[in-house]
């Protein structure tokens, strides 16, 4: 069994639900969100509006911290190589494995181990 996790949206605990009163009569209180997964920031918040929440009060700190873009990021033609296959929904079947060039739209056939290998991620590094 799976560990539970606390949602961790600042505010979630004062998001009146039923699934977050706790207590007796009388001495009812709101709490986080207690669960197994999550599916909003990264499986770390229980809704978009503590995702929100979190991010109102951390995002410009995470940011700052990871490294704010000060520059534009361009993709040019050397880096936009993405790798590309065909998949047959009535077979399952994948295949015609290639690189295809985001921008100049030229497409490169390489095989499932290329495909499949995390180093290779543009066609110059294809050794033959």
């Amino acid at each position: 069994m799976s560990e539970l996790k606390l949602c961790q949206g600042v505010k979630c605990h004062m998001y009146r639900t039923k699934d977050r009163i706790r207590g007796t009569k009388g001495n009812k209180v709101y709490q986080t969100r207690r669960r197994s997964s999550f599916y909003y920031l990264g499986g770390n918040a229980c809704s978009m509006a503590c995702e929100r929440d979190w991010y109102e009060k951390y995002g410009e700190m995470a940011v700052n911290h990871f490294g704010r873009i000060v520059e534009p990021i361009k993709l040019s033609e050397e880096n936009a190589w993405e790798k590309d296959y065909d998949y047959d929904w009535r077979s399952m079947a994948k295949g015609n494995w290639r690189f295809i060039n985001r921008l100049s739209k030229q497409s490169i056939s390489i095989t499932e181990t290329q495909y499949n290998n995390p180093r290779i991620t543009n066609p110059k590094q294809i050794r033959e």
